[in-house]
């Protein structure tokens, strides 16, 4: 195993992600942002938050697997939403929600930090995920 996910005693719980990730291989995995677009570049989920952090997952997971990757080999996931609030929260765990099983996505999920911005570079995109694996 090249990816070791743990959240030592004494930190901050209940959380839905561990605090730490330990990679032990030599071989790193680096998906830029990904966001609710399909292969031909169509939007999808326009204006839906849950929709599009799904997208946005199914995207990374298509990078990760070009590179012999799954989300089990992430040490990393950066996540930035538009106008985040906390009462979006709810609609934003929705969409990982929605793909963990079909992506594998490991429970409780890697490190991952979800950062507020004022927007992105295209009006209706409401999210971007950014992934970094550890392969052996």
């Amino acid at each position: 195993m090249t990816v070791q996910l743990n959240t030592p005693e004494g930190m901050f719980q209940p959380v839905p992600y561990h605090h730490v990730s330990i990679g032990t291989g030599t071989r790193q995995v680096h998906v830029a942002g990904q966001i609710a677009r399909d292969a031909e570049a169509n939007h999808i989920a326009t204006g839906d938050l849950t929709g599009q952090v799904a997208q946005a997952l199914r995207n990374t997971a298509r990078g990760l697997a070009g590179a012999g990757a799954g989300f089990s080999d992430v040490v990393r996931l950066r996540f930035f939403a538009v106008r985040w609030s906390p009462e979006k929260m709810e609609d934003f765990m929705a969409g990982i929600e929605r793909v963990v099983d079909e992506l594998g996505i490991p429970q409780p999920l890697p490190p991952l930090s979800l950062i507020g911005i004022d927007y992105l570079f295209e009006p209706d995109v409401l999210v971007e995920v950014e992934a970094i694996a550890v392969l052996d």
